[in-house]
């Protein structure tokens, strides 16, 4: 059986017999709204944000209320095992924390990226880091202790480019390459827009890029002598609108698991699998990409039916350990999280971070014990009921 982390609450309680009481939220609107209070306004409707008038932000949402878990009695589930295996890992549970290209901006010091990746060593939850990161991936890399982490790609338009990059990662420790589908062009972000807030054309979270020989040598002058320079040079090269006939390039990129990011349809799906990848990442890019369109979570389970087998990462709207349990129990291999971690990495860096990751993990492992669910495995699609 894995850790019981449930009893992150009797550390709670416990602690406060002796006054200490907890001064990080233990709701996600507490949490949001304390986060606000702390980061400055642009970056907070960055990180916040989402496209147009954020329809399918808040439908990625409520998509969860619309489905509940029939509790199950007389189950003694005084132990549950919420470990996961994934390309030959054992991971103690399906929690991994999904990529956010500002992340490095959102600790009070600066290097958030750091700081994240120290808490998916103290907790055992992996990071997906991205490409745009205030500090670089190989820095980011050997914060992970024992914990695996993955690398998100924003595939550029030169092929040279992303091939280091991605020899980098693997170079680096990371165990898998998660190539984002969704993101060749920005969204149409009216948060963003109103306040002319675009941090990579401002020279942030690009370290990745400027350390990079490849993209150096495309510089008449280092970065560090001419940012401006790099700057455009990175708006040249960033956005690469994938077809599929760039796929097999992609698969001879790297030995390591390829997944695809942003797998909504299940044909999407079925020519991922056929065309050799690793693994499905369905996800809607939390509603920030494109407004309009269908919950993340209303398509998991036809991605999950066409993947046949192939493990289904998942994200977009999660908020809770409760919604941690309603993935799982729709066909989600893992889950990932996005915006709680960020607002608790704003609120106390690697502390708050560890401290969400706790509290979702602990209510989803409680949730599982009081219904009467002792492992992952129990948990399927005829464990819920649509809500009226």
């Amino acid at each position: 059986m894995t850790e019981a982390f449930g009893s992150y609450q009797y550390e709670v309680y416990f602690n406060a017999l002796r006054g200490v009481v907890p001064d990080l939220p233990m709701t996600y609107s507490e949490l949001a709204a304390r986060a606000e209070s702390v980061l400055p306004p642009s970056l907070w409707s960055y990180v916040a944000g989402g496209a147009g008038d954020e329809y399918t932000q808040r439908a990625n949402v409520r998509a969860f209320e619309r489905w509940g878990l029939i509790p199950r009695m007389l189950v003694g589930a005084t132990e549950r095992d919420l470990s996961v295996e994934l390309f030959g890992m054992t991971l103690p549970s399906p929690l991994f924390m999904a990529p956010v290209g500002v992340l490095g901006l959102c600790s009070q010091d600066g290097h958030g990226d750091l700081a994240t990746a120290r808490a998916a060593a103290r907790t055992g939850v992996p990071m997906v880091a991205s490409t745009l990161s205030v500090d670089p991936m190989e820095a980011v890399a050997a914060e992970f202790g024992q914990t695996p982490g993955f690398f998100q790609l924003y595939t550029p338009t030169d092929r040279e480019l992303a091939a280091s990059l991605v020899e980098r990662a693997e170079k680096a420790g990371f165990k898998a390459i998660v190539v984002t589908l969704d993101t060749w062009i920005p969204g149409w972000r009216p948060r963003d827009l109103s306040t002319g807030n675009f941090p990579q054309l401002r020279g942030h979270c690009l370290a990745n890029y400027t350390s990079d020989p490849v993209f150096r040598a495309g510089l008449e002058r280092t970065p560090e002598e001419d940012m401006q320079a790099a700057t455009l040079r990175w708006a040249q090269l960033f956005g690469n609108p994938l077809t599929w006939n760039d796929l097999p390039w992609l698969r001879s990129l790297t030995r390591l698991p390829l997944i695809l990011k942003g797998i909504c349809h299940p044909d999407d799906a079925r020519r991922a699998k056929d065309g050799g990848v690793d693994a499905i990442y369905c996800s809607n890019h939390g509603g920030r990409q494109a407004n309009g369109g269908l919950a993340a979570l209303d398509v998991l389970a036809g991605v999950v039916e066409a993947a046949d087998g192939l493990p289904v990462l998942f994200d977009s709207g999660v908020r809770s350990g409760v919604d941690i349990v309603k993935a799982i129990a729709l066909g989600a291999t893992a889950v990932g999280v996005g915006r709680p971690y960020t607002y608790g990495l704003a609120l106390g860096g690697t502390e708050g971070v560890v401290h969400v990751l706790r509290w979702l993990l602990a209510e989803a492992d409680l949730t599982m014990a009081v219904d009467g669910y002792p492992s992952l495995a129990d948990l399927t699609p005829g464990t819920l009921r649509r809500a009226a």
